[in-house]
């Protein structure tokens, strides 16, 4: 599976944008997914899980009741609806798959993801 992560751009305080990563391969549907971000000096944080069916979503505190994370398994995407945006939601945004279906999420370390998508920049000017 290789991820390819698109939609960021500049966009002001309160606007919206929405992320898409869409994934080459099989078994997409298979997969639990992720998105994370990393802010220039930090460390690469968790955003947002979504399970393989799509029915459980878990978010970060930081972007609980505005940002939503979904997945259209028949178009091997997964979207990340951002609302409301702050300076502070500034980062590189990452999507990532998590291979292993042994066990029940949900996901919220890095090290729990095995593929990421190459990033995609989100500017949010004051």
């Amino acid at each position: 599976v290789q991820l390819q992560a698109s939609g960021g751009g500049v966009v002001q305080t309160g606007d919206s944008l929405t992320l898409s990563c869409v994934a080459s391969g099989h078994s997409f549907s298979r997969y639990n997914e992720g998105w994370f971000r990393q802010a220039p000096g930090k460390e690469r944080e968790f955003v947002a899980y979504i399970s393989r069916g799509g029915g459980r979503t878990v978010y970060a505190d930081s972007v609980k009741g505005r940002f939503a994370i979904s997945r259209e398994n028949t178009k091997k995407t997964v979207y990340l609806q951002m609302t409301d945006l702050k300076p502070e939601d500034t980062a590189v945004y990452y999507c990532a798959v998590r291979e292993s279906i042994l066990t029940a999420g949900p996901f919220t370390r890095t090290d729990e993801y095995t593929i990421w998508g190459q990033g995609t920049l989100v500017t949010v000017s004051s």
